[in-house]
This record gives structure tokens, C-alpha cells and sequence, in this order.
């Protein structure tokens, strides 16, 4: 049992990274969709511009912003289990929260910095996560992870060039990373989970070596977002992003989806991943002209992105608080407000484009009360200790 202390930095939130981070981020979630809503609503709450126009403020932000958060909360925790190390946490682990939420009040705020100071301030701190992350993997030589440290660079090359060139394919391809993380990481858990959950239920059911697809979805994907910043609007990224979805979708057979459908927190998952399979089609789509890409980059991500993160961020406070992997009725509820977030996002403005403004508002104010039902659930556990007395 850890030994009782008074310093700030021993508190139980400190102590591992999904715990400021998922609160964080989704706090920021919240903010970051109601100043949206209100910019459409015409309400006098309007996203920063003194630095970005509105629309690129709110794409860099969620990817930035409320992604990146996320995907710092799971890595640093998945890490020290990859590893066995010690968990990057206490003064470390406030550096790197106080160092993300400097790049958000620089994007956010207008302080009179110099366009140079906020994109130096902002871009540091993937690196400085990259670098917390690689310790512990080149000391174990944790190879099999040494993808997630290449997907960082280019994420942070991505920040970089986006700040140097003002090029929303920047964003896009920093989107595509973001999913190809969600590929490489679903591929494992979403198998290894429904498995698991199905055998506890007396289902017999296994897992199917994928290795060779698990390498072609994300070729594919890589080859997808070559075809975003090279052949974006063309008939190369229809064929490509086909492909992609073909390979996402032949992986999923053998994901026991139906058997997933009683448990939500297994059919999150399965919802998310979905969503990626569906964001691939519609791509290929909009590469013959057919959908626009602004739909379709909300299907990757309101959907995919969004369901993903929504369903891991519980699942990971439950099982690394000590607690049960149950969820209640208000958990539950939001994620089927996801999916219906993402739909109005994505199949609104297709089918009734006259009321855009009107789905784009709905969608983000879904999706805020997604986010405020996790805090209201989780916000307890991600500050408390263990009931188990195991370090937090």
C-alpha cells in the first residue's frame, strides 16, 4: 500500500498519465465544442482570431488539442505496462500537463506573443512527450513500439508545417497518424477484449492472427495519406482509400462484432472502429467527386476518432482506478449519443445541406454533453486512490 503523503505531487492524480490527461482533454472537449456551437449559433463566443481563422482553429484544436491529450493519457499508461517500468508521473507528468495546457491558452488567447513564440510554445509538446515515452522503450527495447515514437514525429513535423504554411493537408495528415494509431491499437485490444469478454460469458471464441492484414491496414493508411497531401480530390486517393477500407473491413470479420453488440463497452470499441471503415468508403468517394471532404474527415474523426477515444477513456479509468469493468446507465447513454453526434455531423449536411449550421450545432452539442457525462462519472476515480490500495 502506498504510503500516505501531503506533497502536491504524490496526490493520486498525478500518478499515472491517463489521469490528468483524460480529464483534461475532455474538459478541453467541452469548451473547445460549445465556443464551436456558439461561433454557429451566432452567439458572441466566437473561436480565437487573432492567430487562425475560426475553422482552422477548430480543426487544430481537436487534433492538438483534445486528440493529443488523449493519446498522451493512453501511451504514457500503456508504456510503463509495455515496459514494466515505472510510470512517467508527479512532477514529470504536471510538466508535461502544464506544458499542454500552455499550447492551448497561446492558441486560444491572444497575448501578444510573436507568431513564432506561440508556434514555439505549442509544437513542444509532443516532442516532450515523444522523449518521455522513448526512455523507457530503448531501455527495454520494447521494439514492437517503436511505432508509436515515428508516429509522434510525424505528428509533430505535421504542427510544425502546419504553422509554417497555413496547409490544412498538414492537419490532414496529422489526422490520418491519429488513425493509424486507432488502427495499430484496435487491431490489438478490440480482438484481445471481445475474446475475453465473450469467454467470461462462456462463449468459446478465439483470436485469428491478422499479422499480415494488421500490416496492410496500415500501409494502406500511409498510402492514404500520401494520396491526401499529393493527389487529394483525384481518382489515386478513391483507389487508394478503397483499398484501405477493403483491408479495415476484411480485419473486423474476425472481431466477433455480433457476439459484441450485450456489453458497451466492447460495442464502443467495435462503433469506433467502424466508423473508420465507413470514413474510408466515403474518402474513396469523395476521390470520384462524389461527398464532400469535410464530411468525410468528420466521419474519421467525430466517428472514429470520437467513439474510440470516448470508449477507451472509460474502459482505461475503470481498469486502472481498481474498479470493475462495468458501466452504468449515463456511460451507456453516451455512447449512443456519439454515434448519433457523428451521424448528424457527417449525413446532415449531406442529405439537408440548407440546414448545416443547424446539424453542425446539434452535433457539437451532443457531443459536449458526451464528454460532461464522463467528468460527471469518472472525474471522482481520476482524483481518488485505488480502493484497492494498489499505487495509484
Amino acid at each position: 500500500m502506498p504510503k500516505p503523503s501531503n506533497s502536491l505531487f504524490a496526490a493520486p492524480f498525478w500518478g499515472r498519465g491517463f489521469r490528468p490527461f483524460f480529464f483534461l482533454g475532455s474538459l478541453f472537449s467541452i469548451l473547445s465544442l460549445s465556443i464551436w456551437g456558439a461561433f454557429y449559433a451566432g452567439i458572441d463566443i466566437t473561436p480565437p482570431t487573432f492567430f487562425l481563422d475560426p475553422v482552422s482553429w477548430h480543426a487544430h484544436e481537436m487534433v492538438y488539442g483534445f486528440s493529443m491529450a488523449i493519446v498522451a493519457g493512453f501511451l504514457l499508461t500503456a508504456v510503463a505496462n509495455w515496459t514494466g517500468g515505472a510510470p512517467v508521473r508527479q512532477m514529470h507528468l504536471m510538466f508535461l500537463s502544464l506544458l499542454w495546457i500552455a499550447g492551448r491558452v497561446v492558441m486560444g488567447i491572444d497575448m501578444g506573443l510573436p507568431t513564432w513564440g506561440i508556434a514555439a510554445i505549442e509544437v513542444s509538446f509532443v516532442p516532450a512527450l515523444a522523449l518521455s515515452l522513448a526512455i523507457p522503450l530503448f531501455r527495454s527495447w520494447n521494439k514492437r513500439n517503436f511505432v508509436f515514437l515515428t508516429l509522434l514525429t510525424v505528428l509533430f513535423v505535421s504542427d510544425v508545417w502546419f504553422f509554417m504554411r497555413d496547409d490544412i493537408a498538414a492537419l490532414h495528415v496529422a489526422i490520418m497518424t491519429i488513425l493509424m494509431m486507432v488502427s495499430l491499437i484496435g487491431g490489438r485490444i478490440i480482438p484481445a477484449f471481445t475474446v475475453a469478454a465473450l469467454r467470461r460469458r462462456g462463449v468459446m471464441a478465439f483470436q485469428t492472427d491478422q499479422s499480415k492484414l494488421d500490416m496492410m491496414a496500415l500501409l494502406s493508411l500511409l498510402a492514404v495519406t500520401l494520396c491526401l497531401v499529393f493527389a487529394k480530390g483525384t481518382p489515386i486517393l478513391g483507389i487508394a482509400a478503397a483499398f484501405s477500407c477493403v483491408i479495415h473491413g476484411l480485419r473486423m470479420r474476425h472481431y466477433h462484432t455480433p457476439k459484441a453488440m450485450e456489453e458497451p463497452l466492447l460495442w464502443i470499441l467495435h462503433a469506433g472502429y467502424a466508423w473508420l471503415v465507413v470514413g474510408l468508403a466515403l474518402l474513396a468517394l469523395s476521390g470520384f467527386g462524389v461527398f464532400d471532404m469535410k464530411a468525410v474527415i468528420h466521419a474519421l474523426t467525430a466517428g472514429c476518432i470520437g467513439s474510440m477515444i470516448l470508449g477507451m477513456i472509460c474502459r482505461v479509468t475503470l481498469g486502472h482506478t481498481g474498479r470493475e469493468l462495468r458501466i452504468g446507465n449515463l456511460t451507456a447513454l453516451s455512447f449512443y449519443a456519439i454515434q448519433l453526434a457523428a451521424a448528424m455531423r457527417v449525413f446532415g449536411p449531406m442529405f439537408a445541406p440548407a440546414y448545416t449550421s443547424e446539424w453542425i450545432i446539434s452535433s457539437a452539442v451532443l457531443w459536449t454533453l458526451c464528454f460532461a457525462a464522463y467528468l460527471v462519472v469518472y472525474v471522482g476515480m481520476l482524483f481518488s486512490p485505488r480502493p484497492d490500495g494498489q499505487e495509484a
